[in-house]
This record gives C-alpha cells, structure tokens and sequence, in this order.
C-alpha cells in the first residue's frame, strides 16, 4: 500500500511507531496531486514547500520522543471557507480573492494542536452555496461532485489527502461524500465551534468532514469537540470518548424512515437500502419503521428561505455595491432573501422549532434512524450540485448524521445510506456507523 492510500486513522498510528515518516506521506500526496489536479480542480491553493518543511518538524519531533497527538504529521485539506492566518481563503469568490485572515479558525487550530499537518485550501462552490464548483468527480467528468463541499470529496475520493473539511448549511457534506464513495459526518449543531468559518446562516450552518472510515469520522470529532468561548452557540455539553465505542459496536435498533425519504428515492436507491438493510437484519440489527412527522412538509421550502434571509443579512453590505459580481444562482438567492418580510420569516422559524421537536422526539425511538444519503447517485448533469433534500431535513433539526458508502449503481457512480441519531449522541451514531461499516464491509475507490 502507498502512502497516499492510508486513511487518517491509519497514518496516524503508523507515523507514532515510527513506521510512516510524515515527510514521506506528505511527499507521497503531493505526487499524487501533481498526478491528478490538472484533470480533478480539487485545490485552490497548496504551498507545497511550506508543507514539506512542516512535515519534516513533524517528523523531528517524532524522532526527539516529543508527546505527539493523535493526527500528528497527518494532512488535512480545509475547504477555501475555513479562516488560516496568512494563507487566502477566497470561498472562490472575486469577492474575497484579495482576503488573507490573521487568524486561523477554531476548528483549524484544534486540528494544528493535534498535530494536523493544513496541507491546502479545497475547491467550495461560491461562497459554500449553489452554484457549481469547477471540481471534478473522479468516478465520472459527467456527473457532479456534488457541493458545496466539492473541492474536499473530490481531493479524499482520489487519495489527495486522507482527510478534508467541509461545512454543511443544507447538505453540503453528506451528499458530495456519498456521490464520492466517501463516509460524510455531520455533528449535532453546536458541537464543533464555527469560529472563522465564512457563514452562511447563523441558524443552520455546521461544520463537518469527509474521511475514508467511521475511525477517521471519530477521530476529528474527538479533536475538534468543545465547547468555544469565541462562537456563542457551541456547546458546553461534555465531550465522551468517541474512539472507545468504536472498538466493540453492538448491533443497533435501526429506525427505519419509509416516508418522504425511500419513497422520493429512484428506484435503484431503493433496491440498493432494501439490500443494505437485509445484510444489517441479517447480522442482528433490530429494524423497524418509523412515521415520519408531518413538519417535513414544509421544512424543505422553510430551510432554504431562512438560509436566503440570513445569507443575504451577511452579504448585504457587498451584495448592494457589487452584485453583478456574485454567480448567477448565489446573486438570485441573495437577492430573494432581502426581499423576505420579517413576519414571513418569523413564521419560518417558529415552523422549524415544531420540525426540531418532533425529529428529536423521533430519534428516541431507536439507536438510529436510517435513509438513503441522496435520491438517486449522482446524475450526469454538471448545471448543479445535486438533490438535497435527503441531507437537508439533519442540518435542519440539528442531529447528528453520518453517510456511509453501501455500493455502486448501474451507472458506476456510488449510494450511500444515512445515519442519524439524538442530539450530542455522536457516541451512539459512530459506533452503530462501525458496526453497519463492518457488516456492509465495503472499500470503494474511484478509477483514476
């Protein structure tokens, strides 16, 4: 196995007994970006020397009998909305193409006192919104990456990098790592800081991350889990082992979702979940269906007119001098938003808190709830990024959710299925992951 094939979790153990050296792994990645880049338009910006010469103080201190951390010389890549100290973060934008924060994000400074190793900036769609991202899906050039987290799936997908960040405001992780092949993570609102982090809704915006395995999902939540005195709505809800519940996961009471979810879903999606739930049964899961609440009726339509309306609070000041700037899709959005009256709004909002209700009272009824992670795989249709409509109603409520890869489809693209579970119940949700991970026991790769 090369370097660039290992997963998070397992660079990390290999570069503390000594059997990885950072700089290799970093030498490795790289290789294998200058190999695909050109084709893929995953990055938007790598420094590749200062990456080295981090990787061989990496390296030094492993060689010294330093205490190191537990992601200590692995890469990560950050998605181009995430704020790192002297480096662009340009969300892709000619608005924010001259933008270099003083500082690093939360999230990225908890990754750095980890050991973490910022190996570059991702591709996201405008601003983490609509409008498609040139990246490149390596499964097929027809078909989307999805978005807005694009630049990440695309650069973990193809072995780039064993790790990317992401940020979910709809369903930005879940759905890219899913028409990628990829595990997607998505924690309760609230549990990781949003902190330097370019918003796009107050209400709804969530960090998450894309990785190979519910190891590696585990690991970054456990370094980047706590509460942050910069961010007022993290959590001070207190952090549990997550890496413990992985190494004996029972099987779980999965709650199955008929309604609106497997119904909206093609066919093929649907044989793909009856299978992925039958190997699951079969292995000793309990399965049982649940009702969805009749709150789902409008919260898709209620998501995404608080998103416009908050969006548009954050852009006004540039979206009034420079609209003409924006891409097509994020302009029409804005510009929806601002027209929005407060009492149109408020009724959203007060529509969302009956949504949160009923979703947390539903995920009390079993270990997890389970879905298909996307209507149909990624169609050939490069004008957007995807259906969200299946990630969405979690960002929305604010659980925890997790995609895991459960096969290809006829067009060789990969499904996924979905995990959701309580809120702050991460612990729960990644190990009945593990165990549906093991049971499933797929490993896909894209062709290149």
């Amino acid at each position: 196995m090369q370097p660039f094939e290992l997963s998070a979790s397992e660079a990390a153990r290999q570069i503390k007994s000594k059997d990885l050296s950072p700089v290799d792994l970093v030498q490795s990645l790289l290789d294998r970006i200058d190999s695909l880049e050109p084709a893929l338009k995953a990055w938007v910006y790598l420094d590749r020397e200062e990456v080295l010469t981090e990787a061989r103080r990496k390296e030094q201190e492993v060689g010294s009998g330093t205490t190191v951390g537990p992601l200590h010389g692995v890469p990560i890549g950050l998605k181009d909305i995430y704020y790192t100290a002297g480096i662009p973060t340009t969300a892709c934008s000619k608005l924010y193409a001259d933008f270099v924060p003083e500082y690093d994000a939360t999230t990225v400074s908890s990754l750095k006192r980890a050991g973490a190793i910022m190996l570059g900036k991702t591709v996201t769609t405008e601003f983490a919104c609509m409008d498609p991202s040139p990246a490149i899906n390596p499964w097929n050039p027809a078909h989307t990456p999805g978005g807005s987290s694009s630049g990440s799936a695309v650069a973990v997908a193809s072995r780039m990098c064993p790790a990317g960040m992401g940020s979910q405001t709809v369903g930005s992780v879940l759905r890219p790592a899913s028409y990628n092949g990829l595990v997607g993570f998505k924690p309760t609102f609230g549990r990781v800081s949003r902190y330097g982090v370019i918003p796009v809704s107050w209400t709804l915006d969530t960090m998450g991350w894309l990785v190979r395995t519910v190891e590696d999902a585990a690991l970054l939540l456990q370094v980047m889990a706590g509460p942050d005195s910069a961010d007022p709505v993290a959590s001070r809800t207190e952090v549990p082992d997550y890496l413990k519940g992985l190494e004996t996961p029972a099987a779980p009471r999965i709650g199955f979702l008929r309604r609106f979810f497997y119904e909206q879903a093609d066919p093929e999606t649907q044989k793909n979940v009856d299978q992925a739930l039958r190997q699951l049964s079969q292995a000793g899961a309990q399965v049982e269906e649940l009702p969805m609440p009749d709150s789902i009726d409008t919260a898709i339509a209620d998501q995404l007119l608080i998103m416009s309306v908050e969006g548009a609070a954050f852009h006004q000041p540039m979206y009034e001098k420079r609209a003409q700037d924006y891409q097509p899709k994020l302009r029409e959005m804005l510009g929806r938003g601002l027209a929005v009256d407060a009492a149109t709004y408020s009724r959203a909002k007060e529509r969302r808190l009956q949504f949160v209700t009923d979703m947390e009272l539903l995920a009390e009824k079993a270990d997890v709830l389970l879905t298909p992670s996307t209507p149909t795989a990624a169609l050939a249709d490069l004008s957007n990024t995807g259906n969200t409509m299946f990630q969405g109603p979690w960002t929305y409520c604010g659980l925890p959710a997790i995609t895991l890869p459960s096969g290809l489809a006829q067009s060789g693209l990969p499904l996924g299925i979905q995990l959701a579970a309580s809120p702050f119940d991460e612990a729960r949700l990644l190990a009945a992951a593990r165990w549906c991970e093991g049971v499933l026991d797929l490993h896909l790769a894209p062709p290149v």
